[in-house]
């Protein structure tokens, strides 16, 4: 049937009982006369024995500021744990399987610690170690530069990897498998109606990543939709479920009409976020902002107004902020404890009168609307940290089918 790439997050493999039932899955898939590749995370997650903050905590115990180099070091045995231990209860299983590293699997990055692009990949030892009749089983996260030295790929490293692999390998589907049964509308952890999504567009899914919705990482959408992969978003603990697909260039949804029909996606939220108006000319302006993506801070909703400008950044970043606009003797008002809620959709910027039903729909609720912004697929709305959570319940009520 050809080659299918699975990966299972951390909370798959968090146990012992949790990777039966990931031997469970993939057995399936191999009586189905599917070649695997199977890539994995570290197990569980911060507070877990071989997570990786509990591993990065190893080295920051006995050194505040350990090189990156050493970190990627021992951030990488996370995935090799999993690895080893999922590996050995296939063979148990008389499944054949083999364990690979990342360098071992010939995943080859870009030489920048702790955050690493994947540069190339060589598969021929995962095409002859499948030739061998084998599972592949490949660390997550991982990979190393021309000169071996073992390189991390960042949050979300082994989303990135398991599609990186399938456009290797020239794979048609991708499946991540997490603790979810699909991308849902919003967050259930706060928005109670929210609904699976039977299936979504690239754009959308990068969109509701980068806005904060925490389904796959952003590169690895983007990755997906330049091998024209699709990917199949599962639940470890519920596979009969039928998930979420993501790409449509090859049929992907039974009900294509009923998708090219639907107004909201989702909705996503992020906390810790700050709102700065600066007041200065366009000028100087121009000059902060090249100074600012010097020190690689990023901004996002920024506005233009004849005497103000004002954007919204990540809270962290606000110290390295201000130490730049002093610099310049500009006036300037920071806002903390602001969150950004964006609505996802396709026909969002076709469809006249989006941002006024939204603005009307957060008056009734006594929600102060602080600046918005919006682009083809999405409209963000900065509010209050406080009104977070009923900004979201807000929207998705207002758009819900």
């Amino acid at each position: 049937m050809g080659i299918l790439v699975q990966k299972f997050g951390g909370t798959s493999v968090a146990s012992v009982e949790k990777m039966k039932e990931v031997c469970n899955i993939i057995e399936k898939y191999k009586k189905e006369g599917n070649d695997l590749v199977v890539v994995v995370s570290a197990m569980g997650r911060k507070g877990d024995p071989y997570a990786t903050d509990t591993l990065i905590n190893l080295c920051t115990n006995v050194n505040k500021k350990p090189k990156k180099r050493e970190l990627d070091l021992i951030m990488s045995c996370g995935e090799i744990i999993s690895g080893t231990i999922l590996t050995s209860m296939l063979e148990a299983r008389h499944m054949p399987a083999v364990f690979l590293t990342g360098m071992q699997a010939g995943i080859l990055t870009t030489k920048i610690f702790s955050n690493s692009k994947i540069k190339e990949i060589n598969p021929t030892r995962i095409y002859r170690e499948l030739d061998e009749g084998k599972i592949v089983v490949i660390a997550g996260f991982q990979g190393a530069t021309e000169d071996g030295e073992i390189t991390t790929l960042g949050r979300g490293g082994s989303d990135t990897s398991a599609v990186a692999i399938g456009k290797a390998l020239g794979c048609e589907t991708v499946q991540i498998y997490t603790d979810v049964d699909g991308i849902m509308t919003a967050d259930p952890r706060i928005e109670p109606s929210a609904k699976i999504l039977d299936s979504c567009d690239y754009e959308e899914v990068f969109q509701m990543a980068e806005k904060g919705a925490k389904v796959i990482h952003p590169r690895a959408v983007e990755l997906a939709k330049s091998g024209d992969i699709v990917l199949e978003i599962k639940n470890t603990l519920n596979p009969t479920c039928k998930g979420t697909r993501i790409g449509l260039t090859r049929g992907v949804t039974s009900n294509y009409e009923d998708f090219k029909s639907r107004f909201m996606t989702a909705v996503a939220h992020k906390d810790n976020i700050a709102q700065v108006k600066v007041k200065s000319s366009e000028e100087l302006f121009s000059k902060i902002l090249n100074e600012m993506e010097l020190k690689h801070i990023n901004l996002d909703m920024i506005n233009f107004f004849t005497e103000e400008k004002a954007f919204a950044l990540d809270q962290n970043n606000i110290s390295l902020v201000e130490e730049i606009l002093k610099k310049y003797s500009v006036e300037y008002e920071i806002k903390k404890h602001c969150a950004k809620v964006t609505l996802i959709g396709s026909k969002i910027t076709e469809t006249p009168g989006v941002i006024a039903k939204v603005v009307r729909a957060l008056s009734k609720a006594g929600i102060t609307l602080l600046q918005s912004s919006d682009s083809y697929t999405c409209l963000t709305c900065l509010v209050k940290e406080e009104d977070m959570i009923e900004t979201v319940h807000t929207i998705h009520e207002e758009f819900s089918d």
